[in-house]
């Protein structure tokens, strides 16, 4: 056993002494040690309730004859983040997640390792992490929080942020935001919709790290405490076969996870996560990859923000293996990939059933021939922009307007919520990448402020930042190069007509490629934002959101 060489041989009595004394049983320290990474706090409602689904995966391991090791990890609630300088600190985290589990597990040797997250930068945290420690490893997440109906409309966070919008425009009354506010989000749990934390969930099943259900059982039902304590059991038959993340995260199995993005119309911070989860497992995703996997995958799902069904609807039509099991129809999977259930793809999705059509399409009538998620290129983003296309009305898939610029997401919502942003605007925000953010703000308040105003039809948003995966309308995000490292989108101007064409991948400003060099011939860095503790270090070392805004190994 890996733990041996910190509890075997009378070498080893200081550290037997240190285990009994935190009362560990001479049988406890003899068995397998199972580290298990509990990430509950209380600032996030995904992770309110995490004790349960902790003690479950305890009780599992000890079924199967292992001994638990918990301890914690840091998250932040984007939500709460969002719209002021906490939400600098969103995407950076996921770097110290990963690095601190890397501390805890390898320290202490474990034999095997269940990671417990739920929210946006903790899964791929945990899943870099993962992949990185090499060790037999589960995953078992909180689950996604409940919609409830209101006045006849399912609810969830966005329609608060939404509502806001509303207000400003003298759609809403403030008692009507009030009591969205009050039910859009009735317990613990995920956000309900296709957000990113639900994204990352469901792709954690895809890549075969967790069991079916894992993306898709809400967070209160009694089946997500009986998956978790499968997942202890699980980890112990994984610990015996020694199957490894590096057994089951290869680049067929990235791409898998990419056609099932495509399919959910999965949040774009995906396009940043997987990425950095593939160069932990050392694999290469480029976002070239990206659009081939989104031309030849149908999307099959419209979830919130793009549609009006939440992760409680494809819960009860299928779930994920559901959806997995469309896209087998048309060869669009590999199968004989091996998972955390010890089975391969192919055989875990062989019962699997789509039971409401609606919510999970036919792969012969899909919602649209192409997947949710597209890559655009063009002279303001030469290296690549994201976009949820699933999400963008069709009127916007093409699109031709005069650029609103500001070098801030603080300016871009104080003009928005004033009126400032017309119908036909390209907003154009800019110094929030990586870099200049630093630490790429999700940005859900200016486009919730657009949609609740009614102008997601009419106005387009590029940044060099990133969107909450609650936003719909054409919001354009992960502009590449960045403007804090001197990428086109700093040459931009007030007035200059941008051209938008999702359905052919293209993002460009309609000046000349003399002026635009010019332009930035003339250009200057501002002076960073931070450049004291953590995030001033981060934006020292981060990459392009192109690479997936990893830290750079050599820096």
């Amino acid at each position: 056993m890996r733990s041996d060489i910190v509890k075997k041989g009378v070498e080893r009595a200081p550290h037997r002494s240190l285990f009994k004394a935190m009362g560990y049983t001479d049988e406890e320290i003899k068995r397998p040690l199972i580290g298990v990474v509990n990430s509950k706090n209380e600032i996030v409602p995904g992770h309110i309730h995490l004790n349960t689904i902790t003690e479950a995966v305890k009780a599992g391991i000890r079924m199967a004859g292992g001994t638990p090791v918990e301890f914690g990890a840091i998250g932040v609630c984007d939500g709460i983040a969002m719209g002021h300088m906490g939400m600098k600190y969103s995407l950076a985290t996921r770097e110290l997640i990963a690095d601190s589990c890397e501390a805890m597990g390898l320290a202490h040797s474990f034999d095997g390792m269940v990671f417990i997250p739920n929210c946006d930068k903790i899964v791929p945290g945990m899943l870099m992490a993962a992949a990185r420690i090499n060790v037999p490893s589960i995953f078992i997440s909180g689950g996604p929080m409940l919609s409830l109906k209101r006045n006849g409309r399912y609810l969830d966070l966005n329609s608060v942020f939404e509502a806001v919008g509303a207000f400003k425009a003298g759609k809403m009354t403030e008692e009507e935001v009030c009591d969205y506010e009050d039910h859009a989000c009735p317990g613990c749990g995920s956000c309900s919709g296709m957000f990113t934390a639900n994204s990352m969930n469901c792709l954690t099943e895809v890549l075969g790290l967790g069991l079916p259900g894992n993306g898709t059982v809400p967070a209160v039902y009694a089946e997500r405490i009986r998956l978790a304590k499968m997942a202890g059991m699980k980890v112990m038959e994984l610990v015996e076969k020694d199957i490894k993340p590096s057994d089951i995260l290869n680049s067929r199995t990235f791409e898998n996870a990419l056609a099932m993005d495509m399919a959910l119309g999965c949040s774009t911070n995906s396009i940043l996560h997987l990425p950095a989860i593939a160069n932990e497992a050392g694999v290469e995703i480029n976002l070239d990859i990206v659009n081939e996997i989104s031309n030849k995958v149908p999307n099959l799902c419209k979830l919130a923000p793009a549609g009006d069904h939440h992760v409680q609807d494809l819960y009860a039509a299928g779930g994920v293996q559901a959806v997995m099991k469309e896209l087998s129809k048309k060869g669009l999977l590999h199968l004989d990939l091996i998972t955390v259930t010890g089975k391969t793809v192919g055989e875990n999705i062989e019962n699997a059933k789509v039971l409401d059509k609606e919510v999970i399409r036919d792969i012969d009538n899909p919602y649209s021939p192409t997947g949710g998620i597209a890559v655009l290129r063009g002279n303001i983003a030469p290296d690549g922009a994201v976009v949820k296309r699933a999400a963008v009305a069709p009127e916007m898939l093409v699109h031709k307007g005069p650029a609103r610029v500001f070098d801030s997401e603080d300016a871009a919502i104080e003009a928005i919520y004033n009126g400032k942003i017309v119908k036909g605007d390209v907003v154009i925000i800019r110094y929030e990448g990586p870099k200049g953010g630093p630490g790429m703000r999700e940005m859900l308040g200016p486009t919730s402020a657009i949609a609740g105003m009614g102008l997601d039809k009419d106005v387009a948003l590029i940044t060099d930042g990133r969107f909450s995966g609650a936003t719909r309308g054409a919001s354009i995000g992960h502009a590449s190069p960045e403007a804090m490292e001197g990428g086109p989108i700093a040459a931009v101007r007030e007035g200059d007509i941008v051209s938008i064409d999702i359905p052919n991948g293209k993002l460009d400003v309609d000046v000349t490629a003399e002026e635009l060099k010019n332009r930035l011939t003339e250009w200057k860095a501002p002076s960073p934002k931070i450049t004291k503790g953590y995030l001033g270090r981060y934006a020292k070392l981060v990459s392009s959101a192109s690479t997936g805004a990893v830290l750079n190994k050599n820096s």
